[in-house]
């Protein structure tokens, strides 16, 4: 049984936003899309909790709302370092086939490859890759997210769809986050109890 039950509940509140979105060991980046007009999805890319830059994909091709990693690497194409979203399954709708289980190895049928965040104007200039505005924020993330990848950070992008007449017209919130918040929860009881021992459990 727990003690201290208002007190633990009170100061888990007081910690959440310093938590619930980065912990030590990750950065949590959230492309939030629009709703699409025409061939064009706009957006807006936050990190850690921050606006950073306004997007644009091209409907039809998008790689699906879930959550990815997202590593720096060269891009064969674009030949310049460029963040790399792994495990993007193939869906119907985008044309790349069908989706697989996932779970299966990166690099299999049932993967997409060379899905990046570069710069582009256009839906055009999309097949599936995130554009930003301009050369300077497509490297100025670049470096953002390659610091945090040199730190050994684990960098995952969460992508949410909107979704009209939902409470905040996105599809809020996704596994990945729930994970977070129940991980950040237990880190703040536990250093509750560290400066309140006299409540251990018993």
């Amino acid at each position: 049984m727990l003690f201290g039950q208002k007190n633990i509940a009170r100061y888990i509140s007081a910690q959440q936003q310093n938590y619930i979105l980065r912990n030590d060991a990750n950065m949590y980046i959230r492309l939030i899309r629009n709703e699409a007009k025409g061939n064009a999805i706009t957006g807006r890319l936050v990190i850690d909790g921050r606006w950073f830059c306004n997007t644009l994909e091209r409907k039809g091709v998008e790689i699906p709302a879930l959550c990815y990693h997202v590593a720096v690497t060269i891009s064969p194409k674009f030949k310049r370092l460029l963040p790399l979203v792994t495990g993007v399954p193939r869906t119907p709708q985008s044309g790349y086939g069908t989706a697989t289980p996932i779970g299966r190895a990166n690099g299999a049928m049932g993967y997409r490859q060379g899905i990046r965040i570069h710069r582009g104007s256009k839906p055009e200039h999309s097949s599936g890759c995130v554009l930003v505005p301009d050369r300077v924020t497509e490297d100025k993330l670049t470096q953002i997210i390659l610091k945090a990848q040199n730190e050994h950070e684990e960098i995952i992008l969460e992508v949410s769809d909107f979704r009209a007449g939902t409470e905040y017209g996105y599809n809020h919130p996704c596994e990945c986050e729930l994970q977070q918040y129940e991980i950040d929860a237990r880190r703040a009881e536990q250093r509750y109890y560290e400066f309140h021992p006299e409540e251990c459990k018993g």
